[in-house]
């Protein structure tokens, strides 16, 4: 009997060195700089409880680069130049049903969500391809729909990149604010 505990205890030790070993081993990633996040319509469709019935209609996975007192639109995201709509990997747009952007219908489904920032105006962009990092790899021949949405001038600057959703009569719009500038994309269905 005394043996066996010996042994058990001599085992456990191992064990526990063993794990100790495997612990160290492991490099985690430092925490990102451009934290990701992700926004539904309706706003509270993934905190419902268990007898609400609201769904989600769409859900955007983004990731939130900042200001740091950078000039954004114009320097460190050029003009003319296709752009992410965020950091790091593509930012994705997923709908849950059909949805109608500029007359154009898409089917349920995820895709990626670019746009080409300008002065006045942006392009909003709709593409097929997704999981990618960055705007490196796009491809226009897989846009769905590319739409020109006007800029709006923000009196006190958003120091994250951010996206919201408001309702609109029979769908909502997809709000995207980051230093003093704001677009917004109609959405349908």
């Amino acid at each position: 009997m005394k043996n066996i505990f010996i042994v058990v205890f001599v085992l456990l030790c191992f064990g526990s060195k063993a794990q100790e070993a495997n612990g160290a081993d492991v490099k985690f990633a430092p925490a990102d700089p451009s934290p990701a996040d992700i926004v539904y319509f309706p706003l509270n469709a993934a905190k419902v409880k268990a007898e609400d019935a609201t769904k989600p209609v769409i859900r955007v996975i983004y990731s939130r680069p900042q200001k740091k007192g950078r000039e954004i639109f114009g320097v460190l995201e050029q003009f003319g130049k296709v752009w992410r709509f965020g950091a790091n990997e593509s930012t994705e747009i997923q709908f849950f049903k059909k949805v109608t952007i500029s007359g154009k219908k898409i089917k349920p489904g995820v895709y990626s969500l670019f746009a080409i920032p300008n002065k006045d105006t942006w392009t909003i962009i709709i593409n097929s391809q997704t999981d990618r990092w960055g705007a490196f790899t796009y491809d226009q021949g897989k846009d769905i729909v590319r739409l020109n949405v006007p800029v709006k001038t923000l009196t006190k600057p958003i120091e994250y990149f951010s996206i919201t959703f408001t309702p609109l009569t029979g769908g909502a719009t997809l709000i995207a604010a980051w230093d003093k500038t704001q677009v917004e994309l109609p959405i349908a269905f």
